[in-house]
């Protein structure tokens, strides 16, 4: 072997080690095993939560008539994890999406994990996920994009998730009258107290230029 080779073999190398696990993976493991919640970020739409089970690497998660509901999901998203001691974000983290075939192998292991988790299941909970829902499993890969020590400045505040409930044609009656009645019937005793002194000092004024009259007169 040359010089110039031994020095070369000799010489440290920055190559990542393929069998090292990617970074975060320790803590996003757990944090997955700990909770059965987590948010779906959608791009160009909001944060979904949903229930999972983790198995393998992977989200499985379960929507449709019934189930919870979940948009449609792009083949990308990011998944916002939980602390299970205090609720709070803890991880965010990208991953891919796929949809599991109902029948495959894949789909039948998903859905013999989900269905002990699902809670108040039926019998039928099998049957009814592969006519009419959709089991995805939702991979995470490469490094987390928030964890604890490099989470993003902003507040994470979003507008609320879209409803149609209502209350525009009824109200349901308080006690006492709501918030902004027991401030507008407050204004109106401030005024009407304020009114009734303003009139006694007119009185009183009045009363004081009469008695100054009579006693002039008198003279």
């Amino acid at each position: 072997m040359t010089e110039r080779a031994t020095e070369q073999q000799g010489e440290p190398t920055d190559a990542p080690d393929p069998a090292a696990p990617a970074p975060g993976a320790a803590l996003l493991a757990e944090t997955m095993g700990k909770s059965g919640l987590l948010w779906i970020d959608v791009a160009d739409d909001r944060t979904w939560p949903a229930w999972h089970v983790w198995d393998d690497g992977a989200a499985l998660v379960v929507s449709g008539p019934g189930e919870q509901p979940l948009p449609w999901l792009p083949p990308e998203v990011r998944l916002v994890l939980r602390s299970k001691d205090t609720g709070g974000r803890l991880l965010t983290v990208r991953a891919r999406v796929h949809v599991l075939e109902p029948g495959s192998s894949q789909w039948q292991r998903a859905t013999d994990l989900l269905r002990p988790a699902r809670l108040n299941a039926v019998d039928d909970s099998v049957t009814r996920w592969a006519a009419e829902c959709t089991v995805t499993a939702l991979v995470p890969f490469g490094a987390p994009l928030e964890s604890p020590g490099s989470y993003a400045a902003d507040d994470h505040r979003a507008p609320p998730a879209r409803t149609a409930a209502t209350t525009t044609s009824w109200r349901p009656w308080h006690w006492g009258g709501r918030g902004e009645t027991k401030a507008e019937q407050r204004r109106a005793r401030a005024e009407a107290k304020a009114e009734r002194r303003a009139a006694k000092a007119r009185a009183k004024q009045r009363r004081k230029r009469r008695r100054r009259g009579v006693g002039l007169d008198g003279r």
